[in-house]
């Protein structure tokens, strides 16, 4: 890991650590863009996860993006959410229970919705995209 990935990396665990440390009264948009707290189980620990994610709005539902910052393997959070489908997002101060499931580009709303986060995102994801030759997934997360 590189320099500038270990800053990006850095500032990324601070972001998250003031997002749950004031209980969402700082860090939504911390990183001057929409930000959730996305929390799984982990597939083989059992134990909860959590991570700072940017995020749009799709109707009621919330669109993240499995980008891992564009390396070749996706977080570990999309396992997650693969095995165990129910999930806690937390927006600001505002907790929901909620189910994700995972978009790919093969499927008809991909294109719309991946032009929606990168924008959100000031166009970072597609950066990310050319770095990788893994598709990047994108996650619908539906409140139960």
């Amino acid at each position: 890991m590189g320099l500038g990935e270990q800053v990006q990396a850095g500032f990324l665990r601070f972001h998250q650590s003031v997002y749950t440390g004031t209980g969402g009264r700082l860090g939504h948009r911390l990183i001057g863009v929409p930000s959730l707290l996305l929390t799984t189980v982990g597939r083989k620990s059992g134990a909860k996860r959590t991570a700072a994610l940017v995020y749009v709005t799709d109707g009621d539902s919330y669109v993240v993006v499995a980008s891992n910052g564009g390396n070749d393997r996706p977080p570990g959070w999309l396992y997650n959410i693969k095995a165990q489908p129910a999930v806690d997002v937390q927006i600001a101060t505002k907790h929901l229970a909620a189910t994700a499931a995972a978009i790919t580009p093969d499927q008809p709303e991909y294109a719309r919705l991946w032009e929606m986060v990168n924008a959100a995102n000031h166009g970072r994801y597609n950066g990310y995209q050319s770095r990788t030759t893994r598709p990047i997934e994108l996650v619908r997360l539906t409140p139960s």
